[in-house]
């Protein structure tokens, strides 16, 4: 598995971000093709000040794929095209960082 991660950082208005980012731009990229599933968590405390240099980190999301290749083919689609677009016009990009990470170890696992 893999996951694509999306760090954000304050934006100026929070509030109107969290209207567009959890009103429009979550919508579409729920439609993404080989979406697995998306985790979004909004930072409450950073434990290593300066880490980020100046930037304070607001909100991670998370999205997660079968595969490379599955996350891939997503990029490519006109629903993650979508997402993208809808991000720029909502000023999403000025605010974010992103990278993949493969999954090495998925955690405790429940028993029976």
């Amino acid at each position: 598995m893999i996951k694509y991660i999306a760090v954000y950082r304050q934006p100026d208005d929070a509030a109107d971000f969290d209207d567009k980012y959890f009103g429009s731009h979550l919508p579409l990229v729920d439609k993404t093709p080989g979406l697995v599933r998306q985790e979004i968590a909004k930072v409450k405390r950073v434990y290593v000040p300066g880490f980020l240099g100046d930037t304070e980190p607001y909100l991670v999301a998370e999205l997660y794929f079968e595969s490379e290749a599955a996350m891939k083919a997503a990029f490519k689609s006109p629903e993650w095209q979508a997402s993208g677009a809808n991000l720029g016009e909502i000023g999403g990009m000025d605010l974010v960082a992103m990278f993949s990470a493969e999954i090495e170890e998925t955690g405790i696992e429940e028993t029976a």
